[in-house]
């Protein structure tokens, strides 16, 4: 319960909450003074980094830019030599036959229509059971093409912020839930899908099917904003597909486990994450128990576990225990 709670306040843009000592499992508490004992001395964690680096590399990152191209590409293929194995876009489309309708796209049309069509339940059904197994936010991270092209704008605003060229701006993360109310307050009122008409998602996957269009110059000038104003701006506090896939995926069984043990709370995690706010739980004295299951806001990018130097951080699914 205290999982689904907290996805919720998080879904919502409220901060995560900050457990009272007396609310700590005892153990939790034991190893938080043993490692005011014991911390590690710099050389000792820039060690473990480079040990960790040699052994891991990225390698979430690698197989899910892997998934996220070959799974668009599939999309460019089909309808390219028509062979109908995938048709259609991001937001309806058709997998050998079975009807596939984004969960997001689906509830703006039915809120712009006022009507349900059974092939569009079909196709939301068939989404949604896919998504409350995989869990989270991860349609974002592992089939979203923005979110890619985000990804690699981050890389540069980062860069930039380093060098205190630009400085990074930060907005109030509930505007993500105002956005969601407007977006569907929008379609219900005039009737019309407005959110799909800006939303890069599906402008992307429409443009790499069946051609560029006008339509791009708003993604690029996306782009730029998140590189030079502020990083990751339309997914962290614009777009409303991904608290869509946050609720849908609040019980699935795969997701980021913390354990404390080992941790020496460095921050690398959070510097790399997308939803930094997820893993507040990393930072010493948050922790509830010595293991916690990462939020449904999390997107299961894999980032902060190909990071971490100690292998706190993992990916799981609940009832089998560690896949990595």
């Amino acid at each position: 319960m205290g999982y689904i709670v907290e996805s919720f306040r998080q879904l919502a843009g409220l901060d995560p909450s900050r457990p009272h000592p007396e609310e700590q499992a005892d153990e939790v508490l034991s190893v938080y003074k043993e490692k005011r004992k014991t911390r590690l001395t710099k050389a000792a964690l820039e060690a473990a980094r480079d040990e960790h680096h040699t052994q891991c590399c990225d390698k979430w990152q690698r197989r899910r830019w892997a998934t996220l191209i070959l799974l668009n590409l599939l999309f460019v293929v089909s309808y390219y030599f028509d062979i109908q194995i995938l048709e259609g876009a991001l937001t309806a489309s058709r997998f050998v036959g079975f009807h596939m309708a984004d969960l997001n796209s689906a509830l703006q049309v039915m809120l712009a229509y006022k009507h349900v069509v059974l092939n569009l339940v079909i196709g939301t059904v068939t989404v949604l059971i896919l998504w409350v197994i995989l869990g989270g936010r991860s349609f974002c991270s592992w089939v979203c093409p923005y979110h890619l092209l985000a990804e690699w704008a981050e890389y540069l605003h980062v860069w930039l912020v380093k060098r205190k060229v630009i400085k990074n701006h930060t907005f109030d993360r509930r505007a993500r839930s105002v956005f969601y109310l407007i977006f569907a307050l929008l379609a219900l009122v005039t009737g019309y899908t407005v959110f799909e008409t800006i939303s890069p998602t599906g402008i992307i996957s429409r443009a790499l099917i069946y051609g560029p269009g006008i339509a791009l110059v708003w993604v690029g000038g996306l782009l730029l904003f998140e590189v030079f104003y502020s990083r990751r701006a339309w997914c962290r506090y614009v777009c409303p597909i991904g608290v869509t896939y946050g609720f849908v995926g609040l019980a699935s069984p795969v997701r980021v486990k913390y354990n404390i043990v080992d941790c020496h709370h460095e921050g690398d995690c959070r510097q790399v994450c997308l939803v930094p706010h997820v893993l507040d739980v990393t930072i010493r004295g948050k922790a509830q128990d010595l293991n916690s299951d990462i939020g449904s806001d999390c997107t299961r990018c894999g980032l902060c576990v190909d990071v971490c130097p100690t292998d706190s951080l993992n990916f799981v699914i609940k009832g089998l225990g560690k896949q990595s």
